[in-house]
């Protein structure tokens, strides 16, 4: 699909759900109306007591005050980048994503200007950054460790701009291929060790 075309696909193919069930945390992905689109991504301070360090979309938990999915999306992302909600073009939402530690999370999805004037909120937000939609979607998995008390696992990651997604922003960028491109990337649960691949190429020489 060329890059012209992923924003018309985009705001054809996606809808906002007719079966409304409050989240308890929302998530934005705004995305650059613009021929090469690109995706704004956040890094977690060091000093947050989750997901510190990671990358992730602009958003967060659901607060008391909060009427809607859209609302904790837009309220989060002016937070954390100082994103005018007003400059966010809403096209639609993903189904509902589960997080690691139980939280169900609804990504919400947004246009936004190519120029966007964007401060990261420093105790949350150590880096804000665009990766293109295209080099997102090419990106291959590749494994991406965690350690546990008693061993390893490799999630899928993909790399870009010099950092890493995984987890559950990795999981919505495929949703979002899925639903807003028609676009089925492989993204399996686990993979196997680098070691493992690296043993398999040296046995088939």
């Amino acid at each position: 699909m060329d890059d012209h075309s992923l924003i018309q696909s985009l705001q054809q193919r996606l809808r906002f759900s007719t079966r409304v069930k409050s989240a308890q945390a929302a998530v934005l992905i705004a995305i650059t109306n613009e021929s090469n689109p690109k995706v704004l991504l956040t890094r977690r301070s060091l000093y947050l007591s989750n997901h510190a360090g990671e990358v992730s979309f602009p958003g967060g938990k659901r607060d008391p005050q909060d009427t809607s999915n859209i609302v904790v999306a837009l309220r989060e992302a002016y937070e954390e980048t100082a994103l005018n909600p007003f400059d966010v073009q809403l096209i639609g939402d993903l189904p509902m994503q589960k997080a690691r530690n139980g939280m169900l999370v609804k990504p919400v999805v947004g246009l936004i200007p190519p120029e966007v004037n964007l401060i990261a909120q420093p105790s949350e937000i150590d880096r804000i950054f665009f990766a293109s939609l295209d080099s997102l979607i090419q990106a291959p998995p590749i494994p991406y460790e965690v350690r546990y008390a008693h061993q390893s696992l490799y999630f899928p990651s993909m790399r870009v701009e010099n950092e890493i997604v995984w987890g559950l922003t990795a999981r919505m960028l495929v949703s979002l291929f899925q639903y807003g491109l028609n676009y089925q990337k492989e993204w399996p649960f686990l993979l196997n060790s680098p070691a493992f691949y690296s043993n398999k190429i040296q046995r088939g020489k």
